[in-house]
């Protein structure tokens, strides 16, 4: 699988009774991420919630991540960032063992309680173009959890 596509549990996470992230239906293009532990998220807040999975992808690919369409209008919660972005560097990151963490925006009235193994959001697989400009790429090395890249 060195060169291939896949979930995994992040190393030293209590994953007892939860399954990795899978497609639903055959035609499904998201994968279900679940939330690793119970938590609580209060109107007005944004709370970064762990899975618990990271993800191994070839370079030019990246796990593009939705908020799942009912969380909206069931739970009042969508994600903070509108689609998180996971880029195949991000595997095995040093701050966080390359945990996908979702942020989600409590926007209703009341306090929201999500139960471990709640699905929560949805990641697809994407491929991606890049410049033939010398420019695109700054020789960065990631160095963090979210938003590891920098605040620019």
């Amino acid at each position: 699988m060195e060169n291939g596509r896949f979930f995994e549990w992040v190393p030293g996470v209590d994953f007892a009774c939860l399954e990795l992230p899978q497609r639903q239906t055959k035609a499904a293009a998201g994968y279900d991420l679940f939330s690793i532990k119970e938590v609580r998220i209060t109107p007005g807040s944004v709370l970064l919630v762990s899975t618990g999975v990271r993800v191994k992808l070839p370079v030019g690919e990246f796990l593009a991540i939705f908020a799942r369409s009912s969380l909206a209008i069931k739970r009042k919660l969508m994600l903070a960032n509108g689609v998180g972005v996971i880029d195949a560097d991000y595997y095995d990151n040093p701050d966080n063992g390359g945990e996908i963490m979702i942020p989600l925006f409590n926007m209703g009235e009341e306090e929201v309680l999500l139960p471990r193994g709640e699905r929560i959001a949805q990641g697809i697989f994407m491929s991606y173009l890049t410049s033939t400009t010398e420019g695109s790429f700054l020789g960065k090395k990631r160095v963090g959890g979210f938003g590891s890249t920098g605040d620019r």
